[in-house]
């Protein structure tokens, strides 16, 4: 089993570089749209009133209120929300909600949430029609089918279409963190540093038969690659880790998916290097 330990060492791994993405996760799938899109029958309620209605929002909710954007979510918008369940922020390691919640880290708790935002009230046709939206941060996030699945950014779509009246909700299973390389501080120099990192936390835990964790490191650090700009990892480099990425999902033993995930890192390594 993943635990909060190894999923904090993969975290420490990306922090440190200054590089952190949303976690990966199976997206819903398209068969299940039918019964996953709901029309609200009070939408004169707006977004934070329609969110706490659900009950199923308290972490997101309070987070609005820590970071002082519940009032503009409750203001005339419209907005689109992808708005995260309590149960995806407890995917997030142990202490990071607390940590985000505190005065000093106002800005970063406000930025992660302006991630999940989009101006204008967007369907989820409309979504996938587009295939991307600019978020009120600035990035885009991406919206499209990944093998007949529905994905918002790295995380999976669980109910579309919730109205409130002044925008929608799409309620998606995991937090987004907005990519903190830019292309004026990512560099191959910086993405070989954070694949050494993590093999560096990877090998020991590996060794110690920690293979759930050892995965976990090499499982961040490669959608922390991912994340960065064209310009810094090239689309060889994106099709082996995407490809690692995917075939894990077929393995049963976390043994086999570390070492699944390390060869592709290993290889993009390579790639860099030869690259400078």
């Amino acid at each position: 089993m993943r635990t909060a330990r190894s999923l904090s060492i993969a975290v420490l791994a990306v922090v440190s570089l200054g590089v952190i993405q949303g976690s990966a996760v199976a997206a819903c799938p398209l068969a299940a749209l039918a019964c996953s899109s709901a029309k609200s029958d009070d939408s004169s309620k707006n977004i934070v009133e329609t969110a706490a209605s659900v009950g199923k929002f308290k972490t997101l909710l309070a987070a609005a209120q820590a970071a002082g954007l519940a009032d503009t979510l409750q203001g005339a918008g419209p907005f689109t929300v992808f708005a995260p369940t309590d149960e995806a922020f407890s995917k997030l390691p142990k202490g990071t909600v607390e940590s985000l919640l505190k005065s000093e880290n106002r800005e970063k708790l406000a930025a992660i949430l302006k991630y999940h935002v989009v101006p204008g009230k967007i369907s989820l046709s409309k979504a996938l029609e587009a295939g991307a939206g600019k978020t009120v941060l600035g990035p885009s996030l991406t919206i499209k089918f990944v093998d007949g699945r529905v994905q918002i950014g790295t995380a999976s779509l669980l109910t579309a279409d919730v109205a409130a009246s002044n925008g929608t909700i799409h309620v998606i299973d995991s937090v987004l963190l907005p990519p903190a390389a830019t292309e004026a501080t990512a560099s191959p120099a910086k993405a070989r540093a954070l694949i050494e990192l993590a093999i560096e936390r990877g090998v020991p835990l590996f060794n110690g038969k920690h293979h759930d964790a050892c995965k976990a490191v090499y499982e961040v650090t490669s959608h922390a690659l991912l994340n960065m700009p064209a310009t810094v990892l090239k689309s060889d480099a994106r099709d082996k880790l995407t490809s690692a990425l995917t075939s894990i999902d077929g393995d049963s033993s976390a043994r086999a998916q570390a070492w699944t995930l390390r060869h592709a890192l290993d290889a993009v390594h390579a790639d860099l290097a030869a690259a400078e």
